[in-house]
Formats: structure tokens, C-alpha cells, sequence
């Protein structure tokens, strides 16, 4: 009896997750022992994968194990990796457990870029795995009866939480053997089995009548419920619904029979008889319908038995009133089982291989504040920068330093001649040429990449459009207009970026033309440059004066202040805090991350100092400049004045502007420079999404293609058989008769192949011969005429049974062997055709002569007295 249902494994198509989690690794950790590390744990994963679903599982604890470690590796990787259709790109395919597939049409598959779906796919092999395990146990022994109802409660609750969660893991309608429905039924059959388990159990142990009948009910019940269940539903094999009819009957027959030793104990015999005969009537069910798929002989002897005995025992001694069915109390009911929650970890083997790493949604917020910080840090240094330059542009404007150190008039002065020195180490005009002649191969690069990017988006979404078009509703996917909507506004921001790029570079040529004229008379030597600042009278009677002692005091003081702007930026660029702490407590205690306000009070708290720092730096500027501005106008009052100095001056401004605006273009070119390099890894990332997605694509689109067609294959040629015509029923349905065009074919018999029958002896004369007739009958006379009569003698053929009709013509007699009186002479040389001959006695003959086709049959003739 003990026939128990176990639930075949999902086939998986192999899948490589080293490329894509690889990659992703390597663009999202920076070079080291931690991305090491991570790809390491990604081989791994890998390896673990192929293990667990890549390859035969044995029915043993050591393959569920495997199996387990697999989705407890899937539950940990699942927040730290963004597993979705358009960013890993990884498309799992799983075949449904049930579907043997045909010749043509295949097995029925489905494969999505969910780790949700490959997660239900693992637990659903969980849950058949421990069923196939359960069911190969030695109930024999009390471990074997253990071990078997822990497995099916296990998979009993694996199919549950499938049943719960499938619907929200998946972006579309799963496959039937992970539907709902399906494992709904599943986890109720393998509660039926723990519980049978159980019983099985206490009645190995010889437990209470009581106790064994309200488990062996339960049992029944829960046998019921799956069989109502699936009743209606074709997701299970065939095979599976009259075991589980039988089961119910099984059971609750178990279930009457100890009641009825429970009533054989109180005395109550009429009762006992009652319940032993419900339980006979159930298990006669079992034996018409079900034998085939479970064996009852040993209950039914059983209960036989000690029917047989509760029946004489009454009949003779008790006389006790046996009630009805319906008036007997109903059996009581005892659940010892319940399916085993799915609880991360499964296995007691696991170790988290990316332990490490932080969860996605700290990531992101990561990311989000390194944003913030970025931002803070580069409206900081910018401010600081706009303030130096601001600085140097007044100072230009007022030629100082230059003007309070040239009192000669006819020497180039000290700080122009540093500027000088400084132009020229920076490699001079050269550098800022050479930098401006490589911002458009760059760039074109760039724009190349970013081009090639979208026109492959472009191309795939094209074909997908076209398909869906071709297949309509059965072109079940995503619709890459979708898909690509956030590499769409991805690679529009990038083209905008590139598109800003370009106007920058043109600003900065522009200043650099107004500016090469001064930049290019820096990098002359000491002499020539000499030469070209213009001579002026010398104003000596101003040195030592307290205007210029003011302004060389005042210079001084603006140069610390640069200084210390110089040593802010680089504590600012310094400062580091480990935000990844803060927003890993946060999602251990919340469930969630508050990034903005998380983000905003940390920067406050860490950079709230130093903003205060340079707030101050620039407001005493700002005052220094002031009072430069002040004194610079006494000491323009104070100085000779003619057309010489006033030109000789200007030189001198335009060459402090200069070096200014060269050690600034010198600083932005470079900066582009750099830009456009970090632009074009940004883009080859971006191009690496677009490929890897698009190729995703292409497979899903083959692998979509292929089940159409394989569906299409399985699909009839026409929905229903054509209506016959009336005239055929007609033709049909007409009796054969004389005046009738056509024959009426007799139905077919078709027979088993047979070797042809030898050939038969000569046939004897017909019964209504005499016998004294037929035994002096003589052969024909030769030639002579024989008159052919106008009807067939047809009281001489023999009955015939109807088989497959074949056509007659003139000069063949049809498929029967006619009576022939004696030896015919004329027979003799003769070729007979193997298939006339008579028929042998106890053999159906062939059919008879059908009318409408008459044809000349030899005569028979009296032989002459």
C-alpha cells in the first residue's frame, strides 16, 4: 500500500554569472584586494550554481544540501547585485517540471532576468528533491519513518512559500508547474504523506486504536483536499489522480477500521459491524477502480476477516442493531504535521561568499552621498579659485606688484620676471598649443563611442518592433521601447555633457587668442623681454615712501591669504568618513535608509568647519583688496605721470594678465584633458551596457522564436474537423439496394498480421446435394457450352461476414471460395491466386457479392442420374 508521490526537478539551461557580476564588481569597487576578492567569490557562485542545478542530483541528503547552500547564496546576493532586466542583463531559463515536450513542438520553458524566478525555480527543486528523498526511505525502522515526514514537511512548506511569493517574484505568468494551482496542490499532497508517515508510524509503535484512527482521517482529509484540488486541472501527471483517490479511500478505510475495534471494545457491536462494512465498501472502490496503481489485498483480507467474525458473533450471540452510515459518529481528526517554513539560512552548511559586501540599497546610497560630498567639495574649491582669480585680476588691473617694485624704469620687474620663469618651466606657448590640438581627437572619440552605443539600441528596438508586429500578442516580453528608456535618458545626458564640452573648449580658445600675444612674450629670455616692456623715467623719489611700504604690507598679507585657501583645499580634498556604517545600521534598524537626511547631517558635522574657515579667508580678502585699492590711488597721485610710464604699465599689466590667464588655461585644458579621458571609460561602460543588454536580447529573442515555433508546431492545423455535407450523411445512411449507383462499403475489420493459411482441400458438395448425388458426380464434359443463368444461384454460397470491400469486374469472381463438385480437370496447370481459397471451418469467410456489381458466377449443375 505503501505507494507515495514524489515531484520530478526543474532542468535549467546552463548560465554564466562570472561575466556580468564580474563587471559590474569591477565598475562599481575601485582596483584591489576587495574586487579580488569579490571576483573570486563570484567563481565560486558559479561553481556552486553548476553543482546544484547544472548537473544529475542523487536522492540524497548530500545533492538537497548543495541545492540549499545555492538559495541561501541567491536569498544573500540578491540585495547586493541589481539582478532586473535591464542592468545585469542575466536571462535564467527553466523548464516546466511536468512537460515531457514532443517530437516537434518541445518541452515548455521559460527564462527571465529575475533573480526572484531562479530563486522559485531552486525551491521548487528543494521541495521535489526532499519528495523524491522521503519517498526512497526504508519504512522499516523508526529513523527511515522520521527522516521521510521531516522531508516531506519541508517540501510541503518549500511549495507553499512558492505558492505565496511566485506571483510577486515574477514580472509575468510563471509556468504551470510553479503556478499557484499547482504548488498549492503539491505542498497539500506532501502533508498527506508526513501525515500518512505518521500513521504509519504509530502503527509500527501499536498506539491506541484511537489515536491511529484520528491520524489515518487526517490523513484522508488531506488527501482529499488535493484531490478536489487538482481534480479539475490537467497541471499534474495522470498518473498522480487515482493515487490520490485511492490514497483518501485507503486511509479513511484505515480510519473506520480501528474505529471499529474502538467500538468492538465498548461493546458496541452493532457499530463495529457498521464501520467494518463502510470500510470493505471503501476499499472495494479501491480494488475496481484504483488496482492498477495501489495494492489493498492485505487491508481488504483484513478487514474481511474480522467483518466476517463481528458478523457471527453478532448473528449468533449479540443481536445487535447495525446502524446506518449516516448515523454514525464521524471519526476524529489528529494533525501531526504542518509544512516547514522557509527560513534563510536552509542549509547548516552555509557561509555568505560575499559577506563583505554591502547590500544594493547601501550601495546606492553610497553613490548618492559621495554625490553630495562631491558636489559640497567642488562649490567650496570653487569659490576658493574664483577668489584667487578675482585677486589676480585687480591686482593685474592695478600692475601690482609690478608697480611699486619697478622704480627704475628701464629693468623688467622682479615678479614679472617670475612669472616669466614660471610660464617657461610649464613648457610656455607649447603646452597650451599641444593641449588644444588634442581636445578634438578626444573628444571625436568620445562622440564615436557614444554614437556606436545608441545605434546598437537603435537597431535591436527596431527588429523587436518589427516582431512584435509580425507575432502580436504572442510576443510575450518586454518591448524594448521600455527596456531602454533609462539607457535612452543615460546616453541623452552623456550627449549633453559632450554637447557642454564643446562650448567650454570653444571659451577657452577664445581667451587663449585674446591672451597668446602676453603668454607668448613671457616665454622670451630675460633680454628680449626687457626689451619689450617699454623704458620710463624712474620714479626713485618714491622708495621708501609709506604708500609703498603700505601696499608691500598689504601684498604680503594677501599672499598668506592665498596660502592658507591653498592649504584649506587640500585638508577638504582629504577628509574621508565612512559613511557605509551609518547606512548599514540605519537598514538593520529601519528596514530602510534615509540617505538625504543621513547625508546632509554627516557633511554638516564634517565640513561645517571648514566652510566657516573659508567664509573668513574670503571676507578679510576682500578687505584687503579694499584697502590695496585705497592706497593704490595715493600712490598713483604721488607717482610722475607721462606717456611712457602710462605704456610702459600697461605692458606690464597685460604681462601679469597674461600669466594669469596661462596658468589658468593651462589648468582648464588639462582639466578637459582629464575630462575626456574619465568621460571615455564612462562611455565604454555605457557601451558595454548597451552591448551586454542587446546581446541579452538577441538570446532572448532566439529563445522566444524557438518556443513560438514550437508552440505553433503543437498547435492543430484547424480548430475543429469541418461539418460534414448532408449529402454525404445521406449516401451513408441509404440501404444497398438493387437500383442503388453505389455500393455501400461494409465496415472495416481490421485483423491481427497473420502468415497466409495453406491451402485449404477440396471443397465437398453443399448440403442440400444428396448424398448419393454427390458421390456419383462427374467432371464437366470439355467445351462444352455452358449456359450462364440469369441470377446467381446464391442459396449455394455460404454466409459471409462483412470485411473490406474491394472492387469487382468482369472475369473475377470476388473474394470467396465457390463449391466445386469433385476433381475439375480444367483447373489443372492453372495458376490460382494465393488469396482464393475457402475458408477454413470455424474462419470468418469474406463478404458477399455486393449488389449493383452483378457478375457471371459459374453454374453449378446436377450431375445426370
Amino acid at each position: 500500500m505503501a505507494t507515495f508521490i514524489s515531484v520530478p526537478l526543474k532542468k535549467s539551461s546552463e548560465v554564466d554569472l562570472v561575466k556580468p557580476l564580474s563587471k559590474f564588481i569591477q565598475n562599481t569597487y575601485p582596483a584591489g584586494e576587495e574586487q579580488a576578492e569579490y571576483c573570486r567569490a563570484v567563481d565560486e557562485l558559479n561553481k556552486l550554481r553548476k553543482s546544484a542545478v547544472g548537473r544529475p542530483l542523487d536522492k540524497h541528503e548530500s545533492s538537497l544540501e548543495t541545492v540549499m547552500r545555492y538559495y541561501d547564496q541567491l536569498s544573500s546576493i540578491e540585495p547586493k547585485f541589481p539582478f532586473s532586466e535591464g542592468q545585469l542583463c542575466l536571462t535564467f531559463t527553466w523548464k516546466d517540471a511536468f512537460d515531457k515536450g514532443s517530437l516537434f513542438g518541445g518541452s515548455v520553458k521559460l527564462g527571465l532576468a529575475s533573480l526572484g524566478y531562479e530563486k522559485t525555480c531552486v525551491l521548487f527543486n528543494i521541495g521535489a528533491l526532499a519528495s523524491q528523498i522521503a519517498s526512497e526511505q526504508n519504512l522499516d525502522n523508526d529513523e527511515a519513518l522520521k527522516a521521510a515526514s521531516r522531508y516531506y514537511q519541508l517540501a510541503s512548506g518549500a511549495f507553499a512559500h512558492i505558492k505565496d511569493t511566485v506571483l510577486s517574484a515574477l514580472s509575468r505568468d510563471p509556468t504551470v508547474d510553479i503556478s499557484p494551482d499547482t504548488v498549492g496542490t503539491l505542498s497539500v499532497i506532501m502533508l498527506a504523506q508526513a501525515q500518512e508517515v505518521f500513521f504509519l508510524k504509530a502503527t509500527r509503535d501499536k498506539m491506541k486504536d484511537a489515536i491511529i484512527a484520528k491520524l489515518a482521517n487526517q490523513a484522508a482529509d488531506f488527501y482529499g483536499d488535493a484531490y478536489k484540488q487538482c481534480q479539475y486541472k490537467d497541471a499534474l501527471p495522470k498518473e498522480v489522480y487515482p493515487v490520490l483517490a485511492a490514497k483518501h479511500c485507503i486511509m479513511q478505510a484505515y480510519a473506520e477500521y480501528h474505529q471499529s475495534v474502538m467500538a468492538k471494545q465498548q461493546k458496541k457491536f452493532g457499530e463495529e459491524i457498521g464501520r467494518l462494512q463502510h470500510a470493505a465498501d471503501l476499499v472495494k472502490t479501491v480494488n475496481s477502480r484504483y488496482d492498477e496503481y495501489v495494492s489493498v489485498k492485505d487491508l481488504s483480507d483484513k478487514i474481511q476477516r474480522a467483518l466476517t467474525a463481528a458478523k457471527k458473533d453478532n448473528d449468533f450471540i449479540y443481536h445487535d442493531r447495525v446502524p446506518d452510515l449516516k448515523d454514525l459518529d464521524p471519526v476524529g481528526k489528529a494533525a501531526l504535521v504542518k509544512p516547514t517554513p522557509v527560513a534563510v539560512p536552509l542549509s547548516q552548511k552555509y557561509t555568505d561568499l560575499f559577506q563583505k559586501m554591502v547590500p544594493l540599497a547601501v550601495q546606492q546610497s553610497l553613490s548618492i552621498y559621495n554625490q553630495r560630498r562631491g558636489d559640497l567639495i567642488n562649490t567650496t574649491i570653487a569659490r576658493m579659485r574664483d577668489a584667487t582669480t578675482l585677486c589676480n585680476g585687480v591686482l593685474a588691473s592695478l600692475n601690482l606688484p609690478a608697480a611699486i617694485e619697478d622704480m627704475s624704469g628701464d629693468t623688467v620687474p622682479q615678479s614679472i620676471l617670475q612669472k616669466s620663469k614660471a610660464v617657461i618651466e610649464q613648457g610656455g606657448i607649447q603646452t597650451i598649443d599641444q593641449l588644444i590640438r588634442d581636445l578634438p581627437e578626444l573628444l571625436q572619440r568620445n562622440r564615436e563611442i557614444l554614437d556606436e552605443s545608441l545605434k546598437f539600441l537603435d537597431e535591436e528596438e527596431v527588429t523587436d518592433n518589427d516582431l512584435k508586429s509580425k507575432f502580436k500578442e504572442r510576443w510575450q516580453r518586454t518591448p524594448s521601447t521600455e527596456l531602454y528608456k533609462p539607457l535612452r535618458v543615460e546616453g541623452s545626458n552623456l550627449s549633453n555633457v559632450l554637447d557642454k564640452a564643446i562650448h567650454a573648449d570653444a571659451v577657452v580658445k577664445e581667451r587663449y587668442q585674446s591672451q597668446r600675444e602676453a603668454i607668448a612674450t613671457l616665454c622670451k629670455p630675460e633680454a628680449e623681454l626687457n626689451a619689450a616692456i617699454p623704458s620710463a623715467n624712474p620714479a626713485k623719489t618714491m622708495q621708501g615712501s609709506e604708500v609703498v611700504n603700505t601696499l608691500k604690507s598689504l601684498l604680503a598679507q594677501l599672499d598668506e591669504i592665498k596660502k592658507e585657501r591653498e592649504q584649506l583645499e587640500t585638508d577638504i580634498k582629504s577628509v574621508n568618513f565612512d559613511m557605509a556604517t551609518k547606512f548599514l545600521t540605519a537598514l538593520a534598524q529601519d528596514g530602510a535608509i534615509n540617505e538625504e537626511a543621513l547625508s546632509v547631517t554627516e557633511l554638516d558635522r564634517i565640513y561645517g568647519g571648514y566652510t566657516d574657515r573659508v567664509q573668513r579667508n574670503l571676507t578679510k580678502q576682500e578687505e584687503i583688496i579694499s584697502n590695496i585699492q585705497v592706497s593704490h590711488q595715493e600712490f598713483s597721485k604721488m607717482k610722475q605721470s607721462n606717456s611712457e610710464a602710462n605704456l610702459r604699465e600697461e605692458v606690464l599689466k597685460k604681462l601679469a594678465a597674461g600669466h594669469d590667464s596661462y596658468v589658468e588655461l593651462v589648468a582648464n585644458l588639462r582639466e578637459g584633458t582629464k575630462f575626456y579621458n574619465d568621460l571615455t571609460e564612462i562611455l565604454l561602460k555605457f557601451q558595454g551596457k548597451c552591448s551586454d543588454i542587446v546581446f541579452a536580447r538577441k538570446t532572448e529573442r532566439d529563445e522566444l522564436l524557438k518556443d513560438l515555433q514550437q508552440s505553433i508546431a503543437r498547435e492543430p492545423s484547424a480548430p475543429s474537423m469541418p461539418a460534414v455535407p448532408s449529402y454525404q450523411n445521406a449516401a451513408s445512411t441509404t440501404p444497398a439496394t438493387g437500383t442503388s449507383s453505389m455500393p455501400t462499403p461494409a465496415p472495416r475489420t481490421v485483423y491481427p498480421a497473420k502468415q497466409p493459411p495453406p491451402r485449404p482441400p477440396p471443397p465437398s458438395a453443399p448440403a442440400s446435394v444428396p448424398v448419393s448425388a454427390a458421390q456419383n458426380v462427374a467432371p464437366p464434359i470439355a467445351n462444352a457450352s455452358v449456359p450462364v443463368p440469369s441470377q446467381p444461384v446464391s442459396s449455394t454460397i455460404p454466409s459471409q461476414a462483412q470485411g473490406p470491400p474491394f472492387a469487382t469486374y468482369p472475369g473475377y469472381s470476388g473474394y470467396y471460395g465457390m463449391p466445386m463438385p469433385g476433381y475439375n480437370p480444367y483447373m489443372y496447370g492453372q495458376t490460382m491466386p494465393p488469396y482464393l481459397y475457402q475458408p477454413q471451418s470455424g474462419q470468418a469467410p469474406y463478404p458477399t457479392q455486393q449488389a449493383g456489381f452483378p457478375m457471371p458466377q459459374p453454374p453449378y449443375y446436377q450431375p445426370p442420374q
